[in-house]
């Protein structure tokens, strides 16, 4: 058992304090969340200390399988690979012991003793170098809490409350009470569980209760350099508790409101930073489920939605998680499933992938939805994976293009009884998803128009579900086939050169070259499209330009500049050179680099800059860490003349 008590935790907070030092750690705002996306790790379901691929795990059984935190640091390359940058882990503190006709405590939602870790999920070491281990990698911590209410094996009538530290008395306790759910004070009041596993309900209108728990949760951010909270039953407990919680944390907060009622649902956003978003979350699955779904629903909900959210760029966007039934066990028709994550992925909000959608995991409900991932075998390959990959990439790609890209909220477009369009992004980096509910045995195609894409005429564009390759007409519109029942998301062409989605495109903005030997083209009275494989490896270690520097009638293009340099976490890439745009070799001025594609592996930085063609530019790459320390990359100056058409500059930092 691993106890807080002051001298463990002055040791504890010291450690904690060398390891920010070493990485840079330091608490993300509400507003640099909304740039994150979530895998949602069940801490015991994840993976094993011993990295075995076989051991038994029967969701029935309702029992610990073995997964730990350090056997999540060994699995962090599977997660990053799929462009996840935060992980929601289980609750980390004691739990109820034993086991009962409910299970046992596995999954952390029945704490006994908040001051003492699980365990069984490893050792405060083992929390601290998980913290570490991501804050390396420029990814972040997101830890489950509850305090709601304290758990105990056996009836609600004879509760030991002296097993709870530090709530032992039933003074600390509202008397039991059935929950009425359609009474909100009985909601708060009352206790959920049963007489088999029962939940005090702590009375945190207290004052006393409201102390511990703001010293706690302070306690555990600023010890685990924890960047943000996920929080358990938020409905359960009165608003006025929330206010005091988050400024105690420090860090952002969502809540858990279980509720499909917009107007029972946003509210709770006047009282935390976000809420996970369960209005969409049934819209998007009865969309979805089936050939039959509706969609006429899913639009109406987002419009309401978007009138009534106060910011939907806060909420958490889900398809899966522990408590619901997997997608997978409602439709086996792998079309349908990527129509509704894609959806989920894209739409507004912060995106929440719950472990083992990736492997396309078919559990029912609860327990059988709770599945080990390392059954899979981790596999990387599977289809579902390398879809998810894409569409992280995508969503990090908007974000670096366009500063407004999160704030912009996402609108239906176009809709069928069987297809929607949805348009979200500044015009000229906008993304434009296609999704369909026809299924995989049935192909559509729909026209959209400029008005409501807001693409220009003759403008070429990319599918980066598939890589295939349309182009508008002479009106702007674009014909969208949706060949199989897959989901199309469009992006324009111009904006992908140089970033790892569609690899095989190679050229520039007036002439496009796709690396296929295969070409197929709609209609050529609504649009063009050519698929592109996928096949060919990203080169990011030369300078590439595909341009002429023939006579040019552009006054600027995009230029990419692509820079490998390995940073600590805190660190940032600037680039900076002789010109006002490039900050007139003043780092304070210098162009923030994005590091939304960077690996360990494949340390990626870039940014994409308007310059004049014909300019003939000199510039550096700079890093500056998160004390404000300014590395210059080493002489000569690099030069580049700038060409008619878009190009991408690719370098390592020397």
């Amino acid at each position: 058992m691993h106890v807080f008590n002051k001298q463990r935790l002055v040791l504890l907070t010291a450690a904690a304090a060398v390891l920010s030092d070493l990485t840079g750690v330091m608490a993300l705002t509400a507003a640099e969340w909304r740039k994150q996306s979530i895998y949602h790790a069940l801490t015991d379901r994840f993976a094993r200390t011993d990295l075995s691929t076989t051991a038994s795990c029967v969701t029935s059984q309702q029992v610990y399988c073995g997964g730990t935190w350090q056997g999540m640091i060994s699995k962090l390359d599977y997660i990053q690979g799929m462009g996840f940058t935060a992980v929601w882990i289980s609750p980390i503190v004691k739990q109820m012991d034993g086991n009962t006709q409910d299970g046992s405590s596995y999954h952390g939602y029945w704490a006994q003793d908040i001051w003492s870790l699980n365990s069984a999920f490893g050792t405060s070491s083992d929390l601290l170098a998980l913290s570490a281990a991501l804050h390396a990698r420029g990814m972040y911590l997101m830890v489950d809490v509850v305090t709601n209410h304290m758990a105990y094996k056996g009836c609600r009538s004879c509760v030991d409350y002296s097993l709870f530290n530090p709530f032992s008395s039933s003074s600390y306790y509202h008397s039991p009470c059935t929950i009425d759910y359609t009474n909100q004070t009985s909601i708060e009041v009352c206790w959920q569980g049963s007489d088999t596993v029962s939940l005090p309900d702590l009375r945190t209108e207290n004052a006393n209760v409201r102390a511990v728990w703001n010293n706690w949760i302070s306690t555990m951010v600023s010890t685990y350099s924890i960047d943000g909270i996920r929080i358990d039953s938020a409905k359960h407990v009165e608003t006025s508790f929330w206010s005091g919680f988050e400024a105690a944390a420090g860090v952002y907060s969502m809540g858990e409101v279980y509720s499909g009622d917009p107007a029972y649902l946003t509210p709770y956003q006047n009282y935390l930073d976000g809420v996970e978003d369960y209005a969409s979350y049934y819209w998007i699955t009865r969309a979805f489920q089936s050939t039959s779904g509706s969609i006429s629903s899913l639009v109406s909900g987002m419009n309401t939605l978007k009138s009534t959210a106060r910011d939907l760029s806060l909420y958490g966007s889900f398809l899966e998680n522990h408590d619901q039934a997997r997608f997978a066990s409602l439709t086996s028709d792998m079309a349908l499933t990527k129509n509704a994550i894609a959806f989920a992925m894209l739409k507004d909000g912060i995106p929440l992938v719950y472990q083992g959608q990736e492997q396309h995991y078919s559990g029912g409900a609860t327990p059988n939805n709770r599945e080990a991932v390392w059954l899979s075998g981790y596999s990387t390959t599977a289809e579902l994976y390398t879809f998810i990959t894409k569409l992280n990439q995508i969503r990090a790609r908007a974000i670096a293009q366009d500063s407004g890209y999160l704030t912009y909220n996402a609108n239906p477009v176009y809709s069928d009884s069987h297809t929607i369009a949805v348009r979200k992004g500044s015009t000229g980096y906008q993304v434009v998803g296609v999704y369909t509910n026809i299924g995989a045995s049935s192909s559509a195609s729909v026209t959209l128009s400029s008005s409501a894409t807001s693409f220009s005429a003759n403008q070429p564009l990319i599918d980066i579900v598939s890589c295939t390759a349309f182009t508008t007409d002479s009106s702007g519109a674009v014909t969208v086939t949706l060949s199989a029942g897959l989901p199309r998301v469009l992006y324009p062409t111009a904006r992908l050169y140089g970033s790892a989605i569609c690899p095989a495109l190679t050229g520039s903005a007036s002439s496009t070259t796709l690396m296929t030997s295969t070409l197929s083209s709609t209609s050529a009275s609504a649009s063009t499209s050519t698929s592109a494989s996928t096949s060919a490896s990203s080169k990011t270690s030369s300078t590439t330009s595909t341009a002429s520097s023939a006579s040019c009638s552009a006054t600027s293009v995009p230029i990419t500049f692509n820079e490998l340099a390995t940073t600590s976490y805190g660190d940032t890439v600037k680039l900076t050179g002789n010109t006002t745009t490039l900050g007139s070799w003043t780092a304070a001025n210098a162009l923030p680099l994005s590091a939304s594609l960077y690996t360990t592996s494949n340390p990626l930085w870039y940014v994409t800059v308007s310059l004049a063609p014909g300019a003939v530019v000199q510039y550096k790459f700079v890093k500056v860490s998160s004390s404000g320390t300014v590395t210059w990359e080493s002489d000569p100056n690099r030069v580049y003349t700038v060409p008619c058409a878009s190009a991408t500059v690719s370098s390592t930092w020397r």
